[in-house]
């Protein structure tokens, strides 16, 4: 793909241009996933001054809180960041706010995104959207979407496909072309990254190993249980409902799921313990066992039987560091082979 790149460009890598991605100035195509709860103005602000494309988490948000975060990002960096809006639910408010505040990047996940695509167009916003399969691809092509985020079933947090990162890229590529494609699941070094770009790919979206990030909002026993997990700790699965039901998503085993897979995973009403009252947050209230609630910093309780999402390449997230740092490794997979 030809076209300008946008200023600080430093891969060497043609960067998508359909619509405007060049007006955004970001250096990498490289984006920090929305990682729920955890994702924090900090992580977000971080990532864009290390040269990627920060992504707030806004699915859940109230339109105030929403505000407060954006005006917070907006506070610590004049880096361009985005906003990701999963589709599951009416996210017209909360799009508005986005755009109302000048936010360039909307990212939306798991529904149609015709209803809002007009208004994310005429906005002069770059509108990313992620699939999980050649059907959803294909639609969002033809919408007119600006890049589209191909989600192999390796990925952590929820999953919207079968099919592994490896032979979902490629056939995304191959189908949408030339709509730029970025790749999700998996992908948690640089040669996570290089790997993408040898399918495809013109980047990558990356989850996991921004949880242990400094700036992320990551309970800490979340953060010991990422760095001594691998991907045979991840499970595929349907646990974690209450919030989203019929979702299934990626995380790490704990007793929650344990106790839940040893009574023959039961619907909700007979789960084990489906009543208990496992963790408290003084700001957002208790957490209830099957909630899809992800163990933050101020988190008190039994934080290890909460949801805590996670993708394959857990692995290699081996330690906590700054985000610029975790930029810089991924990074070094846009760079020309020595």
């Amino acid at each position: 793909m030809t076209g300008p790149r946008p200023p600080g460009d430093a891969t060497g890598q043609d960067l998508p241009t359909r619509s405007g991605w060049e007006r955004l100035g970001v250096g990498l195509p490289l984006v920090q996933a929305p990682i729920g709860g955890a994702c924090t103005p900090a992580l977000v602000a971080a990532v864009g001054d290390a040269g990627a494309l920060g992504m707030l988490a806004g699915s859940w948000l109230p339109r105030a809180a929403l505000t407060d975060q954006i005006r917070a990002v907006q506070r610590a960096t004049a880096r361009p960041f985005g906003v990701n809006l999963v589709l599951e639910w009416p996210q017209h408010e909360r799009l508005a706010t986005a755009l109302d505040h000048g936010v360039p990047a909307i990212s939306t996940f798991w529904g149609d995104p015709a209803p809002y695509r007009e208004r994310i167009q005429a906005a002069g916003a770059v509108h990313f959207h992620t699939v999980g399969s050649r059907a959803e691809a294909r639609a969002a092509a033809d919408l007119g979407v600006d890049v589209i985020v191909a989600q192999g079933w390796d990925a952590g947090g929820h999953v919207r496909g079968t099919t592994a990162t490896l032979a979902f890229v490629p056939a995304v590529v191959d189908l949408v072309s030339p709509v730029p494609v970025l790749a999700a699941g998996g992908i948690a070094d640089a040669r996570g990254v290089r790997a993408v770009l040898a399918l495809g790919a013109r980047g990558a979206w990356v989850g996991t190993r921004f949880l242990l990030a400094e700036e992320a909002g990551t309970h800490p026993d979340f953060r010991r249980r990422l760095v001594a997990a691998t991907a045979e700790d991840t499970v595929h699965t349907t646990v974690f409902a209450d919030g989203w039901p019929d979702a299934p998503h990626r995380a790490l085993r704990n007793t929650t799921l344990t106790r839940w897979e040893a009574a023959g995973r039961p619907a909700a009403g007979a789960r084990p313990g489906e009543h208990d009252v496992i963790a408290e947050h003084r700001e957002l209230g208790p957490v209830r066992r099957y909630a899809d609630v992800v163990p933050l910093a101020d988190h008190v309780g039994d934080v290890e039987a909460m949801a805590m999402y996670a993708g394959q390449g857990v692995g290699l997230a081996t330690t906590t560091e700054p985000a610029a740092s975790i930029v810089a490794d991924l990074a070094r997979g846009f760079a020309a082979p020595e």
